[in-house]
């Protein structure tokens, strides 16, 4: 099997209609970690992601907030929401051309990763649910069960195209015959890093990279119910995160468009 080639994908935005961790917050307020005015602030923050995405400066405050955010959240809490609203939450907003794509490589016997920069205790159940055979995803560290607010594991931007390499050094792909796909210009390392770059639903800055390079550019519209589109496999033993130490947690929620809107009044 060495020398195959694999499938990368990014998740928000390129398997999924919305922001991942922002599309949880209605079951974390119902499970008390989040309050009303967070919920509300979510949805802003939904609506910015979707119109413009987010560049490396509002990731990075993105990234210090979510981490400031869930410090002290219990552990096991998140999972179990996360377990028991999955499918209402995640269903409705998966593109059908993503399954489509996810099938089709796995036809043609390619493995699937998907590599996100949310947490694993939300890409790991997605990852599942959609037959990935791994996942590369961010990790908060945890204390006595709850997340100290510490970042263990960040991945994003050239830690993805590193998550990747590493990837193909021991599991065997062929990272030029294999194939990546993105909807973010922060993503660029990620889609360098490979042969067969793909852009999804792409952001201006990642497109006109595209155009330059001829890279193929998808539009995905579609939104599908999982259970009316494939058989959902069981979870695999496999899929686990790339990580260095710590346990996995939620993060990497584009909370940005609430701190641009407050600079901006």
């Amino acid at each position: 099997m060495a020398g195959r080639p694999a499938a990368f994908f990014d998740l928000d935005k390129t398997i999924i209609a919305k922001s991942s961790v922002l599309a949880f917050s209605k079951p974390f307020h119902a499970g008390g970690l989040i309050s009303r005015r967070a919920v509300l602030r979510s949805a802003y923050a939904q609506f910015v992601f979707m119109v413009g995405g987010a560049d490396h400066d509002q990731v990075e405050k993105m990234r210090q907030f979510m981490s400031h955010l869930v410090a002290g959240w219990d552990v096991a809490t998140v999972r179990e929401i996360v377990a028991d609203t999955l499918h209402n939450v995640v269903d409705p907003i998966v593109y059908d051309e993503a399954v489509q794509l996810i099938e089709d490589h796995h036809t043609a016997g390619r493995d699937v990763v998907i590599v996100s920069t949310s947490g694993s205790e939300v890409v790991e159940p997605i990852g599942s649910m959609l037959g990935a055979d791994r996942v590369v995803a961010t990790l908060l560290e945890v204390e006595d069960g709850r997340y100290t607010g510490e970042i263990g594991y960040y991945a994003y931007g050239e830690e993805k195209a590193n998550a990747i390499r590493e990837l193909a050094a021991t599991r065997g792909y062929d990272l030029d015959r294999s194939y990546g796909y993105s909807d973010s210009i922060t993503d660029l390392p990620m889609l360098e890093a490979v042969g067969k770059p793909h852009v999804v639903n792409p952001d201006k800055e990642l497109r006109k990279i595209a155009e330059a390079r001829g890279w193929p550019v998808m539009l995905f519209t579609k939104p599908v119910e999982l259970q009316s589109r494939l058989r959902l496999p069981p979870p695999k033993p496999t899929l686990a995160a790339l990580a260095v130490g710590g346990v996995v947690a939620v993060g990497a929620a584009v909370w940005v468009g609430v701190r641009r809107a407050r600079e901006s009044a």
